[in-house]
């Protein structure tokens, strides 16, 4: 290691400030349709992620070397530049969680790199090449594979139980909710963490602490591992709602499914050194999951929300990179001022969810509105079997005779 100056430091710091953020926002990914549904304890499913998040930090360094050595040129970036991505892409996180919004942590932070370097040093740094193969394809190919998966996935667990009785079923798919929830975890370290430890890399070697094309060393995935985790087991509460009851109402069968659906796509992604949304994977899953189940629909304007943020999530985090960037470029009192308009704004966010506390006592407590696509849907759907007789008798109006005799009944005879 050549030198480790105070603005690299700072950078390292902030980066892991991102991996922290990454972790309480995407809980909800691994952990929100098993606490929907009943399969674990909110705390407990949290602390249960938060160790495989660990784990799965230490199982590749693929997408890493996606994000440290395919998405920018490394020559010519400056620690600077790394800094003022991340500032981009803490902000955009927080926001979305105030709000409640599964967005990308991932698309976040890609898209603060490639409007911090674009500021910096120009659209040529950025591999064009790289960004759409790798983060834009994966990004709108991800929800469509999983949720296909899952809407398939649960149509059999349906078909393979229809002879079994409801309790029994629910009993054994909460369980292999728990194991699929563990997997998920685990696929949401060895993808997400290492964007962290891709992007702690890519400072080292713009800063001279490491040589180009270089791993990431022991020390950095350990921190990001333990980073990712610590955020994760705090809980992103906010977004566990919404992705647990806002999209749709899901049975332990459609949860198990989801998530087994969610966690394969993850893992094959992170394989192939794809920057995967894990976000978009899971809400894919568990949309397709919920149009699944017979009668089962998915309240769009929640999803439609969800869309918007999607499609913003990458120019907005640019946006806010870039003028970072323009800031810092004056020198270390700009750095300064963007270190204080962070810590600033993080704490005027955190104050502001303060008015709603959502946690593991109230996160199932609620459900969002349907939205008038949902109910529209929901009138034209046949109810599942057994209750169209109840229904029935219970709004069509009696017989005219009938009425009428009852009513001859209930009147006394006058007397003679």
């Amino acid at each position: 290691m050549e030198n480790f100056s105070l603005i690299l430091a700072i950078v390292v710091i902030t980066a892991l400030a991102f991996d922290f953020t990454n972790g309480f926002h995407d809980t909800a990914n691994a952990m929100a349709t098993t606490i929907s549904t009943g399969a674990m304890k909110p705390k407990v499913a949290v602390a249960m992620s938060a160790v495989l998040n660990l784990v799965g930090a230490f199982l590749s360094i693929e997408v890493a070397n996606t994000i440290s050595k395919g998405l920018v040129d490394e020559s010519g970036i400056q620690p600077e530049v790394i800094f003022a991505a991340l500032v981009g892409a803490i902000l955009w996180n927080l926001l979305t969680w105030l709000v409640g919004l599964p967005s990308s942590s991932s698309h976040a932070l890609m898209g603060g790199l490639i409007g911090a370097t674009i500021a910096s040093v120009g659209v040529g740094s950025v591999h064009g090449d790289v960004l759409v193969t790798k983060v834009l394809i994966p990004a709108v190919a991800a929800p469509l594979v999983a949720g296909v998966a899952a809407l398939l996935a649960t149509r059999l667990t349906y078909r393979l139980g229809r002879h079994t009785s409801e309790k029994a079923s629910g009993k054994g798919y909460r369980a292999g909710q728990i194991a699929s929830a563990g997997l998920v975890s685990l696929a949401h370290g060895t993808n997400d963490a290492q964007k962290t430890m891709g992007i702690i890399t890519l400072a080292l070697v713009a800063g001279g602490a490491l040589a180009p094309d270089s791993d990431p060393p022991v020390w950095v995935i350990v921190s990001a591992g333990a980073a990712i985790a610590l955020g994760t087991y705090l809980g992103g509460w906010r977004i566990i709602r919404t992705m647990g009851k806002g999209l749709t109402d899901l049975q332990p069968q459609q949860g198990f499914a989801a998530q087994t659906s969610a966690a394969t796509v993850i893992l094959a992604s992170s394989h192939l050194g794809f920057s995967l949304s894990t976000t978009h994977s899971v809400s894919g899953a568990v949309m397709g999951a919920g149009l699944g189940r017979k009668g089962g629909v998915v309240r769009w304007s929640t999803a439609t929300r969800m869309f918007v943020a999607w499609g913003l999530t990458l120019p907005a985090a640019a946006l806010v990179a870039a003028l970072a960037e323009w800031v810092t470029s004056f020198g270390s009192w700009g750095t300064a001022v963007v270190a204080v308009f962070l810590v600033a704004s993080s704490a005027a966010i955190w104050v502001v969810s303060r008015r709603e506390v959502i946690d593991h006592t109230n996160v199932n407590d609620a459900e969002e509105s349907p939205g008038v696509v949902t109910t529209a849907m929901a009138a034209v759907t046949p109810p599942p079997a057994g209750t169209v007789t109840e229904d029935l008798t219970a709004t069509i109006p009696a017989p005219a005779a009938e009425t009428t005799a009852s009513a001859n009944a209930s009147t006394p005879t006058p007397a003679v």
